[in-house]
């Protein structure tokens, strides 16, 4: 049976539900190109809640059709403004490979219809509501707006696109996790002012009009309350030396303690950035997770499942933020490199809730964020850290000024496992190994405890100058981590193996270096069935490497397998287990001069080509290419991130 038909438990869906609580109308309508599961996981409900928590009328339209306005206005005119979020997870992310194929599933829609969204939502959806409410204010957030408020280079259509601000039309942009910023634009608009008087809240951006951006005095250094000007939407697209210089000066404002307004001219107007939103504090996320999410689906999709949903609602999430700031991952440029964390009290309340749910039974799926272990870590002191514009905490090596105690964490595991009606509690977040190898403590728990026989981690390459690249530790590291979780494994009597995560076709990454892991691989007898071929999502630094060739720090040439032909041979050698990658990675070993991999012998990657006889046609098989969409991709395919948080890897 699908869920109870509930009127006044949801944010409301339908007139009906709208018509039992007495309202005529609603404060706040958000656009969601997710399907609505009321669960802190998914950022629309999230938002939702958090406004209605504030005394606002706020309603959902999720996935409405975007060939008419009919969906977008059925529950009426708002009387504040329009939320609109494409879910999630970027649109074109969630709709296509890295080679560029549809995806054939939608973990977010019912029952992963692959077809419940359009391209580039956030602008088609800001487009709707602009023609359904005229003159109401329309505020772009979530994830896809966010990594896309500046010129961004865009994989799919491989070209610069400018600022989602100007093709959405939207009168403000939230950028970042935008509890604070929302609410402080509700309240404005409520208290009487106009959108068009709203231009100083932290984590927004709004677009100038010319005149009005002309004169405002370029910053020289950090803290002379100056604006930062980035090179013009123009220049990014012509030049790609512009493209880095952009890049480059980007990251270094996303501090919230010392980053500057930031402008970028597009034409004749420009975008405007606000500094970035204060992180909330721990009563802050407590009083944001102890909101009445009811962790359904709502009544309306019946027996329809959301997949993402199935893999989170278990799960726990106890803090947001990494300050890893992994060149890949996108995550520090949302949920920022300040660990905000949820008090233990707050993460058990949460547990006796899973508790009252019909389908609990008695396993925690996950208890993590991002990452699974930088939960209270923080810097030593408050001013060192509002004033550090390192990109990573942890590269080139741990800062001595992080604090890496897994003490809070290993406390906050026990108190949640000793909970009445508990059983079990995994661990499935990535665990940064580089801050868990500190710990012997911490991994003794993690091995007796919370890991299933399998555990999630991600090394992504072994070669050093591809891992410089990566910001990411040194394979040594990650070797002494597999050796103490291998013995605190064997101390708690438990056979268990760790699941390593590698990336092809990552900047910097060659044929020889995809050579140099597959052997690595093969000589410790390691078969991964979690590998992702490289997809430069919008602001990673990553992304800026693959569009220029330089490292923007650096400024030295990068290399970058660019080809579609070329990134499957990468991604085709770290299969070098799997007949159905054979043929493929025969041809990366001939074009790379290493056919001396190709035999028999034990140093071998893969068995020669098989012969055909004379006048027998050679039928499909497992050195033969062919549509695997079902088999090996689908193991080596990684299943959804957590909900909530932005795509990346375990950290």
């Amino acid at each position: 049976m699908g869920p109870a038909r509930d009127l006044h438990g949801f944010l409301p869906m339908t007139r009906e539900e709208m018509d039992a609580r007495g309202w005529d109308e609603l404060d706040v309508l958000i656009i969601n190109g997710d399907a609505y599961v009321d669960h802190p996981a998914f950022g629309g409900a999230l938002i939702g809640r958090f406004l209605a928590g504030r005394g606002l009328r706020v309603g959902m339209v999720a996935q409405p059709r975007w060939d008419t306005i009919e969906d977008v206005r059925k529950l009426g005119r708002p009387r504040l403004m329009v939320g609109i979020t494409a879910g999630n997870l970027d649109s074109m992310l969630n709709k296509l490979t890295a080679q560029k194929k549809l995806r054939s599933e939608d973990q977010y829609s019912p029952d992963g219809a692959p077809d419940r969204r359009p391209n580039r939502a956030s602008i088609a959806y800001s487009n709707l509501a602009r023609q359904a409410f005229p003159g109401v204010p329309i505020v772009l957030g979530g994830i896809e707006a966010s990594l896309r408020r500046i010129a961004h280079y865009d994989y799919w259509s491989d070209q610069v696109r400018r600022s989602v601000l100007l093709d959405s039309k939207a009168d403000l942009l939230v950028f970042g996790m935008g509890e604070r910023p929302v609410w402080e634009i509700a309240a404005r608009l409520k208290a009487g002012e106009t959108i068009d008087q709203i231009r100083d809240v932290r984590g927004t951006g709004l677009l100038l009009n010319p005149g009005e951006w002309e004169a405002l005095e370029k910053s020289r250094f950090v803290r002379d309350g100056k604006t930062l000007w980035l090179p013009s939407f123009e220049q990014v697209r012509d030049d790609k030396l512009e493209f880095l210089e952009m890049s480059r000066a980007f990251q270094h404002e996303t501090n919230p303690g010392n980053g500057r307004p930031l402008l970028q001219p597009h034409g004749e107007r420009a975008v405007y950035l606000n500094p970035p939103a204060r992180p909330l504090e721990t009563l802050d996320m407590d009083a944001l997770y102890d909101l009445p999410f009811l962790r359904q689906a709502h009544w309306s999709y019946g027996e329809q499942r959301i997949p993402a949903f199935e893999t989170v609602k278990h799960s726990i999430v106890t803090m947001r933020g990494c300050f890893g700031g992994c060149s890949f991952c996108s995550i520090t440029e949302h949920e920022g490199r300040i660990i905000q964390s949820r008090s233990a009290e707050s993460v058990l309340r949460e547990v006796r809730a899973l508790r009252r749910m019909d389908d609990f039974r008695g396993v925690i799926s996950d208890v993590g964020g991002p990452t699974a272990n930088m939960y209270q870590m923080k810097c030593r002191s408050e001013a060192i850290e509002s004033s550090c514009r390192r990109l990573s905490c942890v590269h080139p090596g741990v800062c001595e000024n992080l604090q890496t105690d897994h003490g809070p964490l290993i406390d906050l595991l026990k108190r949640v496992r000793q909970e009445d009606g508990v059983r079990k509690v995994f661990i499935a977040s990535g665990v940064r190994y580089d801050l868990a190898e500190r710990s012997p403590a911490f991994i003794r728990e993690l091995a007796r405890h919370h890991t299933g026989g399998q555990l999630s981690v991600a090394p992504e390459h072994v070669v050093d100058e591809v891992l410089d690249k990566m910001k990411k530790p040194g394979v040594a590291s990650y070797e002494r981590f597999a050796e103490q979780f291998a013995c605190a494994s064997q101390e708690a009597g438990k056979e268990q193996h760790l699941v390593p995560y590698y990336i092809s076709g990552h900047p910097g990454s060659t044929l020889q270096d995809m050579i140099a892991l597959a052997q690595y691989l093969k000589a410790r007898n390691m078969r991964p069935r979690q590998v992702q071929d490289f997809i430069p999502t919008p602001m990673s630094m990553a992304t800026a490497m693959y569009y220029t060739g330089f490292d923007p720090f650096t400024r030295q040439p990068v290399y970058t397998a660019k080809d579609l032909r070329d990134k499957k041979l990468q991604k085709a050698l770290l299969l070098y287990w799997d007949p159905a990658q054979h043929q493929l990675a025969r041809e990366a070993l001939r074009k790379a001069g290493r056919g001396d991999l190709i035999g028999h012998r034990p140093s071998c990657l893969v068995p020669p080509e098989p012969p055909v006889r004379a006048g027998v046609a050679r039928a499909p098989g497992p050195d033969v290419p062919k549509d695997r969409s079902r088999g090996v991709a689908a193991r080596t395919t990684r299943p959804p991130r957590r909900a909530g948080s932005p795509p990346g890897r375990p950290r």
